[in-house]
């Protein structure tokens, strides 16, 4: 595979780091409608689909040594759920602050030992392989550049540590993939700009999905990056996928 992975292009990025900034004051403006928001579009299967994932990887949090990074953790959700099964240490990271003051305080009430960290998943200020798990909720797609973040997880993973990315994905044929295409593309952003009175956020968010790799593509790339062998899973009517990986 040759050149630079693509990443994500809000309507005006001319370049990784407009890209970037932009992400960080989209997420920053939608903070405190974020777990609303999150709630009522996914019927409140998002809390599901954290939980599914943080417990297939129950196993390798079980030791007490064990040590995980949520990447991307917004308001602490998956981190939260990783907490939930781990006998170690869960770190949530996310660059927007605004999203790890609302973390913070969730996390007080829920009295889970998660630390927080404010850091790009682009540049984690972390040594090389600290961690026996990596995982990234609806996050990942938002990064500049896809192959940095990659190679990023690979870095802060231990040898044999597994990377876990939770991302939607886009149903591919049938009659139900195109009824989730136009609540995707027309419901989604109409009721998250009534909600959370910001309009370019719901935009980006059906962009966003449909600019990232397929299934099959996205694997590729894990594998590419040193994360191999990977795998795909689709959960909920292919609406969602879930990316497995290994660092050798």
């Amino acid at each position: 595979m040759s050149g630079p992975f693509p990443g994500t292009r809000p309507e005006g990025a001319r370049d990784e780091e407009e890209a970037a900034h932009s992400v960080r004051e989209m997420f920053s403006r939608i903070a405190p409608r974020y777990d609303l928001l999150n709630r009522l579009l996914s019927l409140s299967l998002d809390r599901r689909w954290r939980r599914r994932a943080a417990r297939a990887l129950a196993a390798r949090l079980a030791a007490q040594d064990a040590r995980a990074l949520d990447l991307c953790c917004g308001t602490a959700d998956l981190a939260l759920e990783l907490a939930r099964v781990s006998g170690g240490i869960v770190i949530g990271s996310d660059f927007a602050h605004p999203m790890l003051a609302l973390a913070h305080r969730k996390l007080a009430r829920a009295r889970r030992p998660v630390l927080l960290v404010e850091a790009d998943a682009l540049r984690l200020p972390f040594p090389d392989e600290s961690f026996d798990v990596v995982t990234a909720a609806f996050g990942f797609r938002n990064l500049a550049n896809y192959q940095r973040g990659l190679e990023e997880i690979r870095r802060v993973l231990k040898r044999g540590g597994e990377a876990a990315i939770l991302e939607f994905a886009l149903p591919e044929r049938g009659a139900f993939a195109a009824l989730y295409r136009f609540y995707f593309r027309r419901v989604l952003p109409w009721v998250g700009r009534v909600i959370s009175g910001v309009r370019g956020p719901y935009n980006y968010l059906p962009a966003s999905v449909e600019r990232f790799p397929d299934c099959d593509e996205f694997v590729g790339w894990m594998e590419a990056a040193g994360l191999c062998p990977a795998r795909c899973e689709r959960w909920t009517l292919g609406t969602i996928a879930l990316y497995r990986g290994l660092k050798a």
